[in-house]
């Protein structure tokens, strides 16, 4: 979280651009911006399964790069995912980023009225009001807290926007109310800027704070010579709103890259699907070619059998011929039997394949599930 007077730059990024420490590791990390863009275009997606710190921390720095340097696509950005866990898929959105300069809803407009009495209070800040281990700091800074979240309720109601009780654990010199917007809740409270401060003017002050910062975007917000608190109501529900569109943009994005990953999923367990039970059929073809390969082994070796019988027809023992007959007689009913094509062999009946003899063919996904990962 930032102060509201700090530098705010473009981009969805978090981590900031490592200075490149030489002219190598910058040609390298163009030459990996571009290779991703160019895989983004003709694959859609990039995945990146089980990266350690270093290497997460790499792609950020890649994915920088290449925003920086306006290396995406006309009218596309690069969005990344979480992917099965610990992994990263990344991915081109359609527009600019929600946080772009370009993008954000304008701060100032129209000011925010903020009501002189404590009358005709939203339930949320009349609740807060009667609530006397909050907002534990003297009576007129209290009072002014409490007109000005009353000022902010008032306002996001007017907007169509819902305000609740925060659900943030306060320390007792603060209290907030938790502002609704798209259905994501994000927390403004009020305290005492310097509390143990003897000088008066210094313990007058009160902060605004919007929690959960994105960490390059303004959230804090205190009296300034040239804007006062109740003055900055607006850009409070400005930065309200432009956190709203990115996190709506983000989800959207999320599920859009849920639905693909679905799509693609499906794809390709109906590949591994026919893969798999085309190796049923081999096995069992392989099976029919070895008994067929045995049958006329066995079969060869009973022609041969029987012309040894009729070389020594009339000199040898009758009993012995005799048993050497019956021998050949139980082996060719035998080669019969296990010869497959003694009747004409029909098409196999196939299983559906279980999960360990589909992954092998499912290139990383998993057999359980698009939001799961394969061994592969």
């Amino acid at each position: 979280m930032i102060d509201d007077d700090s530098v705010v730059a473009d981009g969805g990024e978090l981590t900031k651009l490592a200075q490149p420490r030489s002219p190598y590791s910058l040609r390298a990390r163009r030459a990996k911006a571009q290779e991703l863009i160019e895989r983004l275009v003709a694959e859609g997606r990039v995945r990146i399964a089980e990266p350690d710190h270093d290497e997460v921390a790499e792609w950020r720095r890649v994915i920088n790069y290449a925003k920086r340097h306006g290396m995406e696509p006309t009218g596309r950005r690069i969005e990344k995912v979480s992917y099965g866990g610990p992994g990263l898929e990344l991915f081109l959105a359609d527009g600019p980023h929600p946080n772009a300069r370009s993008q954000r809803p304008k701060a100032a407009g129209k000011p925010i009225p903020v009501p002189a009495r404590l009358g005709n209070l939203h339930p949320v800040v009349a609740k807060l009001k009667d609530e006397e281990s909050r907002l534990a700091m003297p009576s007129a800074l209290r009072r002014r807290a409490l007109l000005l979240l009353q000022g902010l309720a008032a306002e996001t109601v007017r907007r169509g926007y819902k305000v609740r009780k925060a659900r943030s654990a306060f320390h007792p010199r603060e209290g907030g109310v938790d502002v609704t917007v798209n259905g994501f809740a994000y927390t403004v409270s009020a305290r005492q800027e310097f509390p143990e401060s003897t000088n008066p003017e210094r313990s007058a002050r009160l902060v605004l704070e919007l929690a959960h910062g994105l960490g390059d975007r303004p959230g804090r917000w205190r009296d300034r010579k040239n804007r006062t608190l109740e003055e900055a109501l607006g850009v409070i529900l400005g930065e309200i709103e432009a956190r709203a569109a990115e996190d709506t943009q983000r989800r959207q994005d999320e599920q859009q890259a849920k639905a693909d990953r679905e799509v693609h999923w499906k794809a390709a367990l109906a590949v591994a699907k026919q893969q798999a039970v085309r190796e049923q059929l081999a096995h069992v073809l392989s099976e029919e070619a070895r008994g067929w390969q045995e049958a006329a082994a066995l079969s060869a070796y009973c022609m041969a059998f029987e012309r040894r019988i009729q070389e020594l027809d009339g000199t040898a023992d009758e009993p012995a011929l005799d048993s050497a007959r019956r021998w050949l007689e139980w082996a060719r009913a035998y080669v019969k039997s296990v010869d497959p094509l003694s009747a004409l062999p029909g098409m196999p009946r196939t299983r559906e394949p279980t999960s360990e003899e589909l992954e092998p063919y499912l290139r990383g996904w998993s057999p359980h599930g698009a939001e799961q990962r394969g061994r592969g």
